[in-house]
């Protein structure tokens, strides 16, 4: 069983008299920040000039550049996106990382690609929360929390887990459980999960159901609700009480149904094996070297990609459908929950 922490194991008096530099002010960042400083810490905001200055500015913050931010702190939080994170890094955060203070993260990715490595002399930890920041933030202020990972690459001051520690707790992530990983397990089993199941895999099995009813004469609305409404109620059981609890909840027609068919749809041996691939790819960087690639050469298939998703009927219909029924969530809507762009 891995190791688990909660409040009691977490003093946020460690953070006293440190001040801590959020690095961005998108979903992660935004909430964070105004966590950590309803928990009575120290807080100031390094952005470039831009929207999101303007925001953190409006929220009450201490706003700086990213290197007058750095240089501030004691403890310097990277919360921008993967693909821009080593760019700052080396622009504007390296020169001004001095010996004693501590480098954190909410992914491994850079750590674990070598796309930032930090000097010995200072802390490295992950304080990563497993849900999107506007989901960090709601819960907090629900007094509840989103639950999290810690991980400590760099113990230069003999403290780092302790300081991780009462970071996420004031963050709120104590309030749920607090799981100790390492920041290269992190990266490759988050990545995994993303491409083969949670983002890559189920929005394919999603679209190829959507698509088989539709082609077989089904109206497309129908075809939505089925197949991509529907999951969030399934999830969402399975969230509270496991597989067994959505079978508990489920019809037994529809329980009949999952032993006969699921294995039909996704034969085990050949889905395991794919994945595998996939597993493979980025334990060997591979997959990050195409990723990286990518953002260097204008992400033309990304950007190609995103756009065909954006015209395919399923988006096309479900906005429609979300727009006209009482149970949409105005505070959500379709603008993108997890942006992390500062």
């Amino acid at each position: 069983m891995a190791k688990m922490y909660y409040e009691q194991d977490c003093d946020l008096n460690v953070l006293n008299g440190k001040k801590i530099a959020i690095i961005g002010y998108g979903s992660q960042g935004h909430a964070h920040a105004q966590n950590l400083r309803d928990s009575g810490c120290d807080v100031i905001v390094g952005l470039r000039k831009g929207k999101s200055w303007d925001k953190a500015t409006q929220d009450g913050f201490t706003v700086l550049t990213v290197p007058e931010a750095v240089k501030a702190a004691d403890i310097v939080v990277m919360l921008v996106n993967d693909e821009r994170a080593a760019a700052i890094y080396q622009e504007s955060v390296a020169a001004n990382l001095t010996a004693g203070k501590a480098l954190a993260f909410a992914h491994g990715f850079n750590i674990r690609y070598q796309q930032i490595v930090p000097p010995a002399d200072v802390d490295v930890f992950m304080a990563a929360p497993k849900g999107p920041g506007h989901t960090v933030r709601s819960q907090y202020v629900a007094g509840k929390g989103v639950p999290c990972l810690v991980a400590v690459e760099q113990n230069a001051s003999g403290r780092a887990l302790e300081i991780a520690l009462a970071y996420i707790a004031g963050i709120g992530g104590a309030r749920a459980g607090i799981m100790e990983t390492t920041m290269h397990d992190e990266t490759e089993t988050d990545l995994f999960g993303e491409q083969t199941v949670l983002c890559g895999g189920v929005v394919d099995l999603m679209q190829c159901g959507f698509e088989v009813l539709c082609e077989a004469g089904y109206a497309p609305e129908n075809a939505y609700f089925e197949c991509i409404h529907e999951m969030k109620l399934i999830i969402d059981l399975i969230n509270k009480g496991g597989i067994a609890a959505m079978n508990y909840s489920i019809s037994d027609t529809a329980e009949f149904g999952e032993y006969i068919s699921g294995p039909r749809v996704l034969p085990h041996d050949q889905i395991k094996a794919n994945m595998r691939a996939v597993l493979a790819d980025i334990q060997d960087g591979s997959f990050a070297g195409r990723w990286i690639a990518e953002n260097k050469n204008g992400r033309t298939f990304f950007n190609s990609k995103r756009a065909l998703l954006a015209k395919h009927p399923m988006e096309v219909v479900g906005k429609q459908l979300r727009d006209n029924m009482l149970w949409k969530d105005s505070a959500d809507g379709d603008k993108g929950l997890d942006s992390a762009s500062n």
